[in-house]
């Protein structure tokens, strides 16, 4: 009996948390986690474990992502292509904004944000397919990760015989030794507890075994990490083929049409669009909260309907005809036009309506996210001149990191507080409950409101670690906050004061 023959496009890889094609991942059987490596993700555990406390903003996140970086980047063949070092900076600016800014949600956007361009940089990928996959990769490591930590045991002795447990344990004794008897010289003589200090990192175990528990995981990550770049999967081969080309005219009409209607909306609606402050004051039952949502979800609802109507119609279309080509970049372009119309309109009204009700984080994300969606449109309309969209995907992947860190630079809660500052002196209404619930990037713009307004709106804000942090807790915003609240403190607040936006 003839045993049956297996296709290069079935599976037969089942050493992974899923089953892959041979094209995309294959059967992981001969490498061997090298010595570097398996000391180098060792190490960055250790790190976090001592200096990272995901409750607390700090540098400790970029030093965190700097060894993973090490340990994956330096230790492993084959060396990174300049792309990938690109990719690995901007992941690590997107960690570094952790030792700006205060704000815990601007700070979780970037922790993410950094995840999947690190990611990218470990995997690569041209498609959506491969990007998307390419960002949930660590996690589909586990299995192949033991294969390759168990293959690589005999890397792991050391000259002479020395076993990795023994070194363990010798390491363990003597931090022990040197932490028990250093307590007692420190509480002995003043003048040694102060050179200790100065060259023992001043390390508070609170919540060990939560710490343990991040230590462990950023050493499996970074080890993960390692493996990615040493037997990376080719993701972009799960992507859909293209798609089979149409007649001209099944695709044209259904354009002409929607460019028609795209056209009269922005024509018929222009007095709406870009009627701004007297048209909402001259409209009855029209007020600023449905003048820009209105705008947002013509926004939303535009995006997704463009989107989507690109992505078919690349696809339907026959690129190797010239009037083909030519009908499709008129169209699709003009889509995309129309689309910056509408995107510049609900830019515009959102503008009115922080004018006249004050800035939120929930209206500034909007904002940002309008002015990046305007980006993508250009980029389609870029795709679209040149018929090729195979930069496409890492084109937006870029544009979001890109704009994410423009989004830091400005310091949202800052510019927020100091918008609403500036309304203020001008209206004298200020929602002091909000801006309470502001991060320490607020304080230096709130710091300038008169009393007893300035005590209320500073009065919810904690700085969030003692007051001599340690080195790896150093955040910019936080100490600048702190002196300022040093040299002025916070009084008391009337009850009941304050006013809504």
């Amino acid at each position: 009996m003839t045993a049956p023959t297996t296709s290069p496009r079935e599976t037969t890889s089942d050493d992974g948390l899923w089953h892959w094609r041979r094209d995309v991942w294959r059967r992981d059987r001969t490498t061997m986690v090298p010595r570097a490596t398996l000391v180098a993700a060792l190490g960055a555990g250790a790190i976090a474990t001592l200096i990272l406390q995901t409750s607390v903003v700090s540098i400790a996140y970029l030093l965190t992502g700097a060894a993973v970086a090490v340990t994956a980047f330096a230790t492993v063949r084959p060396r990174p292509t300049q792309l990938q070092l690109a990719a690995v900076a901007g992941a690590l600016a997107l960690l570094a904004v952790a030792a700006v800014r205060g704000a815990e949600w601007l700070i979780v956007l970037c922790v993410v944000a950094s995840w999947v361009v690190g990611s990218v940089a470990l995997v690569g990928g041209w498609t959506w397919t491969g990007l998307t996959l390419a960002s949930v990769a660590l996690w589909l490591t586990p299995v192949r990760l033991v294969g390759w930590v168990e293959r690589g045991r005999s890397r792991l002795s050391m000259g002479g015989g020395v076993k990795p447990g023994r070194v363990i344990g010798v390491t363990a004794i003597s931090v022990a030794l040197v932490a028990l008897f250093g307590s007692l010289f420190v509480s002995a003589d003043p003048e040694f507890g102060r050179m200790f200090d100065s060259v023992v990192p001043d390390v508070r175990v609170s919540n060990p075994v939560g710490r343990l528990l991040v230590g462990c995981f950023v050493a499996v990550a970074a080890l993960a990490a390692a493996y990615l770049r040493r037997r990376p999967p080719t993701f972009d081969a799960l992507a859909p083929g293209g798609g089979r080309p149409i007649a001209r005219w099944e695709w044209v009409v259904p354009l002409v049409l929607l460019d028609a209607l795209f056209a009269g909306f922005v024509a018929v609606q222009v007095r709406v669009l870009f009627g701004g402050d007297r048209h909402v004051r001259d409209t009855a039952g029209l007020t600023y909260a449905n003048y820009a949502r209105q705008g947002f979800w013509q926004l939303a609802a535009v995006t997704v309907l463009t989107l989507i109507v690109v992505a078919v119609a690349v696809r339907k279309v026959d690129r190797g005809n010239a009037r083909d080509r030519v009908s499709a970049r008129v169209l699709l372009g003009a889509l995309c036009v129309l689309t910056l119309v509408v995107v510049a309109s609900a830019v515009h009204r959102m503008a009115l309506y922080e004018n006249e009700f004050g800035f939120t984080r929930l209206r500034l994300g909007v904002m940002a996210a309008e002015l990046w969606l305007g980006v993508v449109f250009v980029l389609l309309l870029a795709a679209g001149i040149r018929m090729s969209a195979r930069w496409l995907p890492r084109a937006v992947l870029v544009s979001a990191s890109v704009g994410l860190l423009g989004f830091a630079a400005i310091n949202p809660d800052g510019y927020i507080a100091e918008q609403n500052v500036k309304r203020y002196a001008d209206t004298g209404d200020i929602d002091v409950q909000y801006a309470r619930g502001l991060s320490v990037d607020a304080v230096p713009a709130l710091d300038r409101l008169p009393e007893p307004v300035r005590s209320c709106a500073l009065n919810g804000i904690g700085i969030g670690v003692r007051d001599e942090p340690a080195w790896f807790e150093y955040n910019a915003s936080r100490s600048r906050a702190t002196q300022i609240l040093r040299a002025r403190p916070v009084g008391p607040c009337s009850p009941g004061f304050g006013s809504t936006l």
